[in-house]
């Protein structure tokens, strides 16, 4: 009697789980949908470029399909014409220059390809019909062996790759229909030019049309990336020295410089396909793309040093309030001004303007670390606890770190606005008198009308030429 209870309980639950499955399947299959609806309206929010992207590609190829819907097309191509098709599939890209690198890569590889394989079926046929096979099938060893080990190339790799494919794949079919197809000139041309016909399809099409520009997006996101950093520094002082009020604020800021540490992937990609651009906007044909490189490692060097700052706003063990009170003006003060310097560059990147205003900050920065300095040298650590100070003073080392790496992005994008040309800022503010030494010289004057006085000689010496030195005689009469 318990087992065949059991056996009905089980049944029953069994049916009242399907039933329970089928009765919310409804709602289980809406809400799928406006998921997948909110994560696609999510996509074309975050950049409506993508959705023009998506039209660009699907207008290409309805141009190219042309060549079948066309009956005179059709006639002068056949069926090669569906290498255009296939072209725009392949070589259509997001950006402008990944658009041109993979055209170029194709067309370029297709015509050597082609080229040698009807040189190799020429060289064939000249041997004869028993050898023929063998001096194709050796010609295809040689250059498909090569071809791929040169793919192996770092400078290669990065830039014709995809050329390289291209080539193999293409010299591999050409010498291997050839050997069953007797029109192989024939062939081989209808096949490049349908290639060429795409490509190019593609480049007008991505260069006119909406354009997205690989160049720009590389310069912003560098500049991006910097602000990232200051932000966090912002975040940093108001969180750990409790300088700012609004705590929310603080904490919203620390959460962006990890992006910053895996954009080297990102970098390298934009800067490579910003090779292949025409010039555009503010960026020449020949922009120094390799600079942002630089100035991306320096801003990641950056980026894991605060990384590792980052580690002590909630440290394990509890820091030394007194010591920390003793250094946090000159600490504050290297945050403060970093953020600032860190943020003007950035601006100045986006402005593509001349860097010359973090100068003066990363200067107060350098005054910070001698006052640093100076209050460390006057703090007895007569019966303080080492390791209750530990954690503030490696926040104030890494701190210092900081400042200098905010230095050396300094110093690189200064050399990128050089090399790049970028516009100089006029200072609205007058340039400040040079700093005036005064030499006095007091001598006593002989009585005027019986009045007592003394005559005081003041000289300025400064740093202007000789000629411009002006001297001052003044007279303070006793009475």
């Amino acid at each position: 009697m318990d087992i065949e209870s059991t056996n009905q309980v089980n049944k029953s639950g069994i049916f009242s789980r399907l039933g329970g499955f089928f009765k919310n399947l409804p709602m289980n299959f809406k809400s799928k949908v406006m998921n997948a609806k909110d994560s696609v309206k999510k996509i074309g929010k975050d950049d409506p470029r993508r959705v023009i992207h998506s039209l660009k590609v699907g207008f290409a190829l309805t141009v190219v399909s042309l060549f079948y819907y066309s009956r005179p097309l059709y006639n002068g191509f056949g069926v090669a014409g569906m290498w255009a098709v296939l072209t725009v599939v392949v070589v259509f890209e997001f950006t402008v220059g990944a658009t041109l690198s993979k055209s170029l890569n194709r067309g370029c590889a297709t015509l050597l390809a082609g080229a040698l394989g009807v040189g190799g079926h020429h060289l064939a046929t000249a041997v004869g019909k028993r050898g023929e096979a063998i001096v194709l099938g050796t010609l295809v060893f040689i250059l498909a062996a090569g071809a791929t080990f040169l793919r192996f190339v770092p400078k290669i790799k990065a830039r014709y790759d995809y050329g390289m494919v291209i080539f193999i794949l293409t010299f591999c079919l050409v010498t291997v229909s050839g050997y069953r197809v007797e029109e192989l000139l024939e062939l081989a041309h209808q096949r490049l030019t349908t290639i060429i016909i795409g490509a190019s399809t593609c480049m007008v099409i991505s260069i006119f049309v909406c354009p997205v520009w690989a160049g720009e997006d590389l310069h912003k996101l560098v500049a991006s990336n910097i602000e990232k950093l200051a932000n966090y520094l912002e975040g940093f002082e108001g969180e750990y020295f409790h300088s700012l009020e609004d705590k929310e604020k603080s904490k919203s800021l620390l959460q962006g410089y990890k992006s910053v540490l895996n954009s080297k992937a990102s970098e390298e990609s934009l800067a490579n396909f910003a090779r292949w651009e025409p010039g555009h906007g503010g960026f020449s044909l020949r922009h120094p793309w390799k600079e942002y490189l630089k100035i991306g490692v320096l801003a990641r060097e950056c980026g894991y040093k605060i990384e590792t700052l980052n580690t002590y706003l909630n440290p394990e063990i509890q820091a030394s309030l007194e010591f920390k009170c003793k250094i946090q003006e000159p600490c504050t003060k290297m945050s403060s001004e970093s953020n600032k310097a860190l943020k003007v560059i950035s601006s100045s990147m986006k402005t593509m303007t001349h860097p010359t205003t973090a100068k003066s900050h990363i200067e107060n920065s350098k005054i910070a670390i001698e006052e640093l300095k100076v209050a460390l040298e006057a703090i007895s650590l007569e019966d303080v606890e080492l390791l209750a100070i530990i954690p503030v003073a490696t926040v104030a080392a890494i701190l210092e770190e900081i400042t200098i790496s905010v230095e050396k992005i300094y110093e690189s994008v200064s050399e990128l606005s050089n090399l790049a040309h970028f516009k100089s800022v006029e200072s609205n503010v007058s340039p400040e008198k040079p700093h005036l030494l005064h030499r006095g010289i007091i001598k006593p004057v002989v009585e005027v009308d019986n009045a007592p006085h003394v005559e005081i000689t003041i000289q300025e010496l400064s740093t202007n030429p000789p000629e411009k030195t002006r001297k001052g005689t003044a007279e303070i009469l006793q009475t």
